[in-house]
């Protein structure tokens, strides 16, 4: 079969398709013909030795795919035949892959592969970050930081399904802004002088909820951004730097800030991650939530959807194809 490897740490330039042994499920694993993989930033990060998972060379990232289960354990809630997402963590840019039974997860007809390869890690952080550790209340305000990206959008897409009032996306340009909007965005204010815009459209109460992917330099403006009792969950740091907290800042207004380490959390925690999916296969089945994929890449092109990441200009979610 064909598979994306990581030879080196040189980057998204050295990555190539080669040819693989299949791998062979163990009695508790499902194993799944890949129609789609989801291209994230950790693969982006995986191939210069970056990312906390740091598996030993050569390997084959990936750790979202869409496909039909080839083989499942006897008692499974899946079966031989069926549609579905799967979260293997690793090993998902190939023709074949393995997953735990329970990271495996039936998505609806509505959906295409390539749309369900873009749910696991995007929209499980999402739900994760919101509900879990945001507490979102029906009605809220939520600012979303990098919301032109698949993070960002699986942000808008879960706080405007599990009850966000209004929803807010901070983005580099207009252009992004469009598909911050597309996306499900009430509007979108631009990064340079957010602050102002922020406390502007919201008649200077500020927002109850930030979800923030970039961290860097932003981040003491998103805490002025706060209403009081509000929270900014702390996501990623695609900007690079960690930010620093001066914690009088919290005190003042009764702030939270929280961290939100979602696979961390799911893996100690057998069954959570098929209970997260049960609270999100109603809003996709129904249309609440639809993914948006802006980049569909042939698996020999997987520089290329890589590359999109690591120079920002990818929007939206990257998928590659597999097995055509």
């Amino acid at each position: 079969m064909d598979a994306v490897y990581i030879k080196d740490l040189e980057g998204p330039s050295t990555v190539a398709v080669a040819e693989a042994e299949p791998p062979v499920r163990s009695a508790d694993q499902v194993l799944i013909d890949v129609r789609a993989a989801g291209v994230s930033f950790p693969d982006v990060l995986q191939t210069r030795g970056l990312y906390q998972v740091k598996p030993e060379l050569p390997f084959v990232p990936g750790a979202e795919v869409a496909g039909i289960v080839a083989e499942a354990p006897a008692g499974a809630h899946v079966r031989a035949g069926d549609r579905v997402a799967a979260l293997p963590f690793l090993g998902g840019f190939a023709e074949q892959a393995v997953c735990a039974a329970d990271a495996v997860f039936p998505i609806p007809d509505s959906l295409t592969f390539e749309q369900a390869a873009a749910i696991p890690f995007n929209y499980l952080t999402a739900h994760f970050a919101l509900c879990r550790r945001g507490r979102l209340a029906e009605g809220e305000t939520v600012l979303v930081h990098g919301a032109a990206g698949g993070v960002g959008t699986a942000v808008i897409q879960v706080a405007k399904a599990f009850g966000a009032g209004r929803v807010i996306g901070v983005v580099s340009t207009p252009e992004k802004g469009a598909v911050a909007v597309e996306a499900g965005a009430d509007e979108y204010v631009l990064a340079d002088g957010f602050k102002d815009a922020v406390k502007a459209a919201t008649g200077g109460r500020g927002v109850d909820v930030i979800a923030d992917v970039v961290g860097g330099d932003r981040f003491t403006d998103s805490l002025r951004c706060l209403a009081p009792d509000g929270r900014i969950l702390v996501i990623g740091f695609t900007a690079g730097s960690i930010p620093e907290v001066k914690v009088n800042r919290l005190l003042l207004n009764n702030l939270d800030v929280v961290g939100v380490g979602w696979g961390a959390y799911a893996m100690g925690r057998p069954g959570y991650l098929l209970g997260q999916w049960e609270e999100l296969l109603p809003k996709l089945a129904e249309g609440a939530i639809v993914p948006p994929v802006s980049g569909s890449y042939p698996l020999a092109d997987v520089r290329d959807a890589l590359s999109a990441i690591d120079n920002r200009t990818a929007v939206g979610k990257l998928v590659l194809r597999v097995g055509e």
